[in-house]
């Protein structure tokens, strides 16, 4: 069974990729740093994806989740930050009813200085794109995003020439990597698996909406 850590490490080709995704890639760097030094023999593997081509199409994730079915079948949760700099403010569940229970538990462990500040989304709707989570939520497998504090992120740095190593928080940015850390240690703990069991999704009119592919 397997916990992942997800990040892309490509960049826009206008600046030098700062929040999108170095400070991504950062975190689940760091977090890998802290586990291998604090919990070198996890009763869980827990493994590092820092993707390519994310910007194109998830085409590193995608690939990697096609190619390593092994994986997705035995994930216990994907943990995956991308949109800027800021502190994680926001968790869904992707539309697994059972999930919310699991993280529900897990940040009853967390420092109150880091979860009071997260509001999880249960049971949430599951991602059809935008980021390498959705290579794995398509799956119905248990992949989830870390929402942050924006930083005018997505008017400011994102896809643009101004996305350079000055609009990085630190602060937020070690605020993560301790949540994230945190996480996969109590994920790859956790005696009980995440569930795949998924809601029911309505589009327009209240009809039925497939699972995104």
């Amino acid at each position: 069974e397997y916990i992942v850590l997800s990040a892309h490490y490509d960049s826009w080709d206008g600046g030098s990729g700062a929040t999108d995704n170095a400070t991504g890639s950062i975190t689940m760097m760091e977090a890998a740093r802290i586990l291998k030094k604090v919990y070198p023999n996890p009763k869980r593997t827990i493994v590092v994806g820092l993707w390519s081509g994310e910007e194109q199409g998830l085409n590193g994730s995608r690939a990697f989740a096609a190619d390593h079915p092994e994986i997705v079948q035995g994930l216990q949760a994907l943990i995956n930050q991308d949109n800027g700099t800021g502190r994680v403010v926001n968790i869904g569940m992707q539309g697994l009813t059972k999930a919310g229970e699991f993280f529900g538990r897990w940040m009853t462990h967390v420092p109150t200085d880091i979860a009071r500040h997260i509001s999880l989304n249960i049971p949430g709707s599951p991602g059809g794109g935008g980021s390498d989570y959705a290579s794995f939520v398509c799956y119905g497998a248990p992949a989830f995003s870390l929402s942050s504090l924006s930083w005018d992120y997505g008017t400011y740095t994102w896809h643009t020439n101004r996305d350079t190593y000055d609009k990085i928080v630190i602060d937020d940015l070690k605020n993560n990597a301790v949540l994230t850390a945190m996480l996969a240690y109590l994920a790859a703990n956790d005696p009980e698996t995440i569930p795949r069991d998924r809601r029911v999704l309505q589009g327009r009119g209240g009809q039925p909406r497939t699972w995104p592919q």
